[in-house]
């Protein structure tokens, strides 16, 4: 905001929003696709469709973009903003509808650092921390761990599939219509 000049804030914040999503999801496609040593802003910009000098100026160096593809948090913060008693719901309705208006998984791309052994496996600890250990700790009785690491499995089976049938039937259906079939196999690993 230069000289509290109002008219050029309204259109530069709604395209750079635009452009940081597609920096992200750009950035989420490399590092969980290539060792981390092999990913560089410049393809990361040219895969966004915008300069590099952008990326720098939303995420800073490349070390700070991994360190934000490697966030769980505010997802899981979303995905978990439910009691626990509809749980089960929230979690498909937020994660269908988040896929949807943002074009891309919140959770899937873990996924993608299975196996490998590259700075990738922060991915997979910070997905434990922030999503398995998250769910087990707002978990009930018996079996919370296991409990955790199957909903975290379902949650990432729903947009696997989702992404393999993008123009599928779960494609044309609403978000709460897919709650209504797959939630309660979800709220049953929830109440125990």
């Amino acid at each position: 905001m230069t000289g509290g000049r109002a008219i050029a804030t309204a259109p530069v914040s709604a395209e750079a929003g635009s452009g940081r999503d597609a920096i992200l999801r750009a950035a989420r496609r490399a590092f969980t696709q290539r060792p981390y040593a092999e990913v560089t802003i410049r393809k990361i910009a040219a895969d966004a469709g915008v300069s590099p000098s952008l990326v720098v100026k939303h995420f800073g160096r490349k070390e700070q973009l991994f360190n934000t593809v490697a966030d769980f948090g505010p997802e899981a913060a979303e995905l978990f903003d439910a009691p626990l008693d509809v749980l089960g719901r929230h979690l498909v309705v937020t994660l269908v509808s988040r896929r949807r208006a943002l074009k891309s998984d919140p959770l899937l791309r873990v996924v993608f650092s299975l196996g490998n052994q590259d700075e990738r496996s922060l991915l997979r600890d910070r997905f434990h921390e922030q999503v398995t250990d998250a769910l087990t700790a707002r978990l009930p009785g018996h079996d919370r761990a296991l409990r955790a690491e199957l909903l975290a499995g379902h949650l990432l089976g729903l947009g696997a599939t989702l992404s393999l049938h993008r123009e599928g039937a779960g494609a044309l259906a609403s978000p709460e219509h897919i709650a209504d079939l797959y939630a309660p196999a979800l709220q049953k690993l929830i109440t125990g």
